[in-house]
């Protein structure tokens, strides 16, 4: 399959100088601001410091949040750049004050719907996290402890609930691609390791043999999987890059012979390795 580079917040060849400061300030938790903030700055081939500023919800701590950015101006000579996702129009004029270049993601979108939909919206801090009691913050919830309790194999009961099964070497993504599609999209992700005895056999793990439409594969290059094994068993047999090419040639025979969809995870970021498994089994649960 075709893969392509993600591009990092940091280039790894960045050039040299001082790293620009970024603050990503909200009345919230700030992921909203840092999440918009990351997809900008990543067309950027600078270096960034990063500093979120969550729950600047009274006027004292915006104030203290323009301190902090004035400091920051005065240290580095240079405007820090400020995200902000401030609902209270008082809360927003007060940091707009700060001698940052400040871009304010509610004015920016929020103004321009209530103009189109002819309808105030509510401005009130939090209410995109306000869901401890509906019904997709429970899924998520209940999704989350599915993946942890069907981690590497550890459980084969209710297999049957799961919404995908993800298959793969050990330390070729599986996990922390589990527990993001349960955490970001209430998805129930199961996962198992592909190992010497299941390629010996021939076959899957028997515990799958009857939820092979759920199952997804996920492979990656032997010189990177000797890479991340050798940080975790450093020159073992399992992290040698002959073993390494073995495991990952006969995953992917296997994947084939049994008809399983699979991907390379290799210069995937997780982000991208969970949309690609949610196109392929077509999930139309919400994200958050």
């Amino acid at each position: 399959m075709t893969t392509s580079e993600p591009i990092p917040l940091v280039p790894a060849a960045a050039p040299p100088g001082p790293a620009r400061t970024v603050y990503f300030v909200s009345d919230g938790t700030g992921i909203t601001a840092e999440t918009f903030g990351h997809s900008v700055l990543t067309q950027f081939e600078l270096r960034f410091r990063q500093i979120r500023m969550p729950f600047i919800d009274t006027l004292e701590k915006a104030h203290n949040a323009v301190r902090r950015i004035n400091e920051t101006f005065e240290l580095d000579g240079m405007r820090p750049i400020v995200f902000s996702t401030l609902v209270k129009s008082e809360l927003s004029t007060v940091v707009r004050q700060s001698r940052g270049m400040h871009m304010d993601l509610i004015q920016t979108f929020v103004e321009p719907l209530e103009q189109e939909l002819g309808v105030k919206s509510s401005h009130t801090i939090g209410r995109s996290h306000n869901i401890a009691d509906s019904d997709e913050y429970n899924d998520r919830i209940e999704a989350i402890n599915f993946s942890l309790a069907h981690d590497d194999g550890q459980s084969h009961k209710n297999l049957a609930m799961a919404d995908v099964i993800l298959v793969g070497v050990s330390r070729s993504g599986k996990t922390p691609t589990s527990l993001y599609l349960a955490m970001q999209y209430g998805i129930k992700a199961a996962n198992y390791p592909l190992i010497p005895e299941d390629f010996e056999r021939g076959k899957l793990p028997s515990g799958l043999l009857n939820y092979k439409s759920k199952i997804f594969g996920l492979s990656i290059a032997p010189e990177r999987l000797a890479v991340v094994r050798n940080e975790r068993r450093p020159g073992s047999k399992y992290a040698a890059l002959e073993n390494c090419r073995y495991e990952v040639n006969e995953a992917e025979n296997m994947m084939r012979r049994e008809g399983i969809r699979w991907m390379s995870s290799t210069v995937k970021s997780i982000e991208e390795i969970a949309t690609m498994i949610l196109q392929e089994i077509k999930s139309d649960k919400r994200s958050y």
